[in-house]
């Protein structure tokens, strides 16, 4: 298999403006797919504002809503698939609204949707709903892709459970704010060494409402690696996720192996 370049897009969009968030999407979308990228990994609730308050339920709208519709059309317009977060609204539980993020793959069809498991804080505790489906996961060019959310990825069981499921690129939209920048620096090159597999952190950036974003989005690799980091400014940046590496990689370090699951039921 080839390698799958992919691109993330280190953006705050432009918060509560779902329109202005869309155009943002389509020029990234159109500037990594003419230098080969095959994936845009984009920031958790990019599609309408993480610190908007009351408007996340306002702006809230279903998996398949029109804001799921603007991103097939860019992503298909584009052949480039598209990660990107979202306040999800659940039709089967009225008032329940999730923060999710949607993968749309390259010819406009929706490959995965996930609900963020772990609510970080006062904030998202009160306006959202925590999802209880601990792995999802799709398949692109090959490559079994793997989601989690911001905090999500700061549990290391969930992680481990995506390695165990087979995952070989675990996305990870974001929201890391000031001071937890230790998360984007160290934390999850340490991830994707103990778990085996790519990494791609992709976060906000800049002041938002009582929060700072610190930026810093990376691709990490098997081996502890970071492929590619972005600063603290609104940037594209991309690395490949090499397949063959992986499988070199999972056959020299062997964590999941010598695991002695045996021991380990104390933890739940």
């Amino acid at each position: 298999m080839s390698p799958l370049h992919t691109a993330l897009l280190q953006s705050s969009g432009r918060p509560g403006d779902v329109a202005h968030n869309l155009k943002v999407l389509d020029e990234a979308a159109r500037e990594a797919a003419a230098t080969g990228a095959r994936l845009l990994a984009c920031p958790e609730l990019f599609l309408t504002g993480y610190a908007i308050g009351g408007d996340l339920h306002r702006l809230a709208e279903p998996a398949d809503g029109a804001g799921a519709r603007a991103v097939a059309e860019i992503a298909a317009a584009h052949r480039i698939a598209v990660l990107y977060g979202y306040p999800e609204r659940a039709p089967e539980e009225p008032g329940a609204v999730y923060n999710s993020a949607r993968l749309i793959g390259p010819d406009g069809t929706p490959l995965a949707n996930y609900r963020k498991t772990h609510l970080f804080g006062c904030y998202e505790r009160e306006w959202f709903a925590p999802g209880d489906r601990q792995v999802v996961q799709a398949e692109l060019d090959g490559i079994r892709i793997g989601l989690l959310i911001c905090y999500d990825v700061e549990f290391p069981e969930n992680v481990r459970a995506h390695a165990l499921a087979g995952t070989d690129l675990l996305l990870v939209p974001t929201a890391q704010m000031h001071p937890f920048q230790i998360v984007p620096e160290q934390m999850i090159p340490v991830r994707a060494f103990e778990n085996q597999m790519y990494v791609a952190y992709v976060n906000r950036v800049g002041a938002e409402g009582e929060f700072e974003f610190v930026g810093l989005s990376c691709l990490a690799g098997p081996d502890g690696v970071v492929r590619t980091r972005a600063g603290r400014s609104e940037q594209l940046v991309q690395a490949a996720v090499d397949p063959a590496f992986l499988k070199e990689a999972r056959a020299d370090n062997p964590y999941l192996h010598d695991r002695r699951p045996e021991l380990y039921t104390d933890l739940a």
